[in-house]
C-alpha cells in the first residue's frame, strides 16, 4: 500500500502552480508510467518544495531522487531509457498527474509546455515517445503565413493540365482494376483487394478536393463538374463538403470554430449522459478511423447549417448524390445482390472512410499540438507548426495523389496536389526546423487513439479515462492490445 499526499500532484486553478509544500511516500514498489516510461517505483521517500507560480510556470519539473528506471515495452517506448538520462530532463517536463486505479496509483505526465519545446532533447524525447520522426520548435510569432508562402517557388502555384487529367486517369483505372478484382478474388483475398478499392475511392475524394480549391483547372465550370461527378459514389455532396471544408483552412486547430475534428471540450463532457461517453470513447478511440462517417452525416446533409445564398448550390450537390443512389445502387443489387452492393460499394466505401479519417486525424492530431481558443490563435503556428508530415506506404501515397504532403497544402490550399512535394522541399529548406513529421506507425496511432480525447488548457489533450478511479475499459483495453512499435 502507498500514501499519497494529493496536494502534491494536483495543479492549482491558477495556472499550473502547487501546493506549499508536499510529499508521498511509496512502500514496497509500484508502476507508473511518466511520459510513456514505465517506472519501477521502489520506496523512495521524495519532497517536493514549494514554489511561486511563476517558476512554476517556467518550470513544471517532475522533481525525483532515488528512483530507478526501466523501459517497458507495454508503454509507448520501445527502448531502454537510463535513470541518468531521465533526470537529465527533471526540469523541462510537467509533474505527474495521478489517476488512482484498483491496482494502485496509474500516473501519466502532461505534454511539455510550449517553451519547451525550444529544447532540441526535449523534442527528441517526445518524438520517439509519440512515434515522431521529428517534431519541430514552436513557430515563433514574428513569422507570417505570408512569409512561408513568399518563400515557395512559383511554379508551385502552376495548373497543369495533362498532370490533373493524369490524376483522373490513375484513378479511374485503379478503381476499375478494384472493383474486377472484387468480381474475381476468393473470399479469403477480398479483404486485401477492399483495401485497395478504398484507397483507389480516396483518390476520388483528392481529386474532388483539388477541384474545391479551385487548383484543378482553369476553368471553374470543368472543377465544378468533375468535383461533384467524383464525390457521387462516395456518396459525398460536393458543395456542402467545399463550403464546411474552406472553414477548417481559415480556423484550423481553432477550437470549436475548426470543422474538423477537435478534443471534446470538458464542459460539455463532464454534462454528457453515459450513453454518450460511450459513444465517445468507441468513436475516439477503436472507431476513430472511420469517425469522418459520422462527421460526413452531421455536416452535409442538412440544408439548415448553410446560409441561403449557399443554399441552391448545396441542392445541386445533394441531387447528385442521391441521384446516384437512386440509379446505380437498384443496379448493383439488381445484378448482384444486396451481398454484392456490401461487395461492390459499401466495403470500398468503409476503405475510403478509413483513409478520409486517417489522414484528417493524423494531419492535425498530437498530444504537442494544441488547440487555441480565437483570442489566441495563430496562423502561422496552427498551418506550419500545427499540420504534420506523415509519410505513408507508396502505394497509398500514389492513389491517394500525394495529399499526405499536408503541410504546403495548409499554407496555400492553391497547390495542386501533383506539386504538393516541390512546395514540401521548399518547405523543408526554408522552415524545416518547425516542421513535425512522422512516419505512418503503431505508436503515433496509439498515442492519438488513447491519449488525445478531452480537451485541457494547459496540456493540450487529457486522455477519457484522466482522473478516474478505473481505467477506461474501451480506451484502456486499446492501451494493451495495439503494437507499441515505430
Amino acid at each position: 500500500m502507498c500514501a499519497v499526499c494529493c496536494s502534491a500532484l494536483r495543479r492549482t486553478s491558477s495556472g499550473g502552480g502547487f501546493g506549499k509544500k508536499c510529499c508521498f511516500s511509496m512502500q514496497g514498489s509500484m508502476a507508473a508510467t511518466v511520459c510513456g516510461y514505465g517506472l519501477t517505483l521502489p520506496k523512495v521517500s521524495t519532497s517536493c518544495a514549494g514554489r511561486s507560480k511563476i517558476q512554476s510556470r517556467r518550470t513544471q519539473a517532475f522533481l525525483s531522487s532515488g528512483l530507478n528506471v526501466s523501459r517497458r515495452v507495454a508503454g509507448p517506448l520501445g527502448s531502454k531509457l537510463s535513470g541518468d538520462a531521465l533526470e537529465s530532463q527533471q526540469a523541462r517536463f510537467y509533474l505527474l498527474q495521478p489517476r488512482q486505479r484498483n491496482s494502485g496509483i496509474y500516473a501519466i505526465a502532461a505534454p511539455v509546455a510550449p517553451y519547451a519545446l525550444e529544447d532540441p532533447e526535449v523534442r527528441a524525447h517526445l518524438a520517439e515517445e509519440y512515434g515522431f520522426q521529428q517534431i519541430g520548435e514552436p513557430v515563433p510569432s514574428s513569422v507570417t503565413l505570408k512569409n512561408v508562402m513568399d518563400s515557395l517557388p512559383k511554379e508551385c502555384f502552376e495548373i497543369n493540365d495533362f498532370k490533373a487529367w493524369r490524376s483522373v486517369a490513375i484513378t479511374v483505372a485503379s478503381y476499375a482494376l478494384s472493383l474486377f478484382l472484387i468480381s474475381k478474388s476468393p473470399w479469403y483475398l477480398l479483404p486485401f483487394v477492399w483495401a485497395f478499392a478504398g484507397t483507389a475511392a480516396t483518390g476520388l475524394f483528392v481529386i474532388g478536393h483539388d477541384c474545391a480549391h479551385k487548383s484543378f483547372s482553369k476553368n471553374k465550370l470543368v472543377e465544378d463538374i468533375v468535383g461533384t461527378v467524383c464525390f457521387m459514389p462516395l456518396i459525398y455532396p460536393y458543395e456542402p463538403w467545399r463550403i464546411k471544408h474552406d472553414r477548417h483552412h481559415a480556423k484550423t486547430n481553432m477550437l470549436v470554430e475548426d470543422t474538423a475534428w477537435h478534443p471534446v471540450v470538458r464542459e460539455n463532457w463532464e454534462e454528457f449522459s453515459k450513453p454518450m461517453k460511450a459513444f465517445l470513447e468507441w468513436g475516439m478511440g477503436p472507431l476513430r478511423c472511420w469517425a469522418s462517417i459520422g462527421h460526413w452525416a452531421i455536416w452535409h446533409f442538412d440544408l439548415k447549417k448553410y446560409r441561403p445564398s449557399e443554399q441552391n448550390r448545396v441542392k445541386i450537390s445533394l441531387a447528385a448524390v442521391y441521384g446516384f443512389m437512386a440509379v446505380v445502387w437498384p443496379l448493383i443489387i439488381v445484378k448482384f445482390g444486396v451481398v454484392g452492393w456490401v461487395k461492390y460499394w459499401l466495403m470500398p466505401w468503409l476503405g475510403y472512410h478509413f483513409w478520409m479519417s486517417t489522414f484528417t486525424m493524423v494531419h492535425h492530431t498530437a498530444p504537442h499540438i494544441p488547440f487555441k481558443d480565437t483570442k489566441d490563435w495563430n496562423s502561422a503556428a496552427a498551418q506550419l507548426g500545427g499540420t504534420v508530415h506523415c509519410d505513408y506506404p507508396k502505394w497509398v501515397e500514389v492513389l491517394c495523389h500525394d495529399i499526405s504532403v499536408h503541410i504546403p497544402h495548409h499554407i496555400s490550399q492553391k497547390i495542386p496536389s501533383y506539386n504538393l512535394r516541390m512546395a514540401y522541399d521548399s518547405i523543408q529548406q526554408n522552415w524545416g526546423k518547425y516542421v513535425n513529421k512522422c512516419t505512418w506507425n503503431w505508436r503515433l496511432m496509439k498515442t492519438i487513439l488513447t491519449e488525445c480525447h478531452i480537451y485541457d488548457e494547459q496540456r493540450n489533450y487529457v486522455p477519457f479515462d484522466e482522473g478516474l478511479e478505473e481505467e477506461s475499459k474501451v480506451i484502456g483495453t486499446l492501451r494493451k492490445i495495439l503494437p507499441n512499435t515505430a
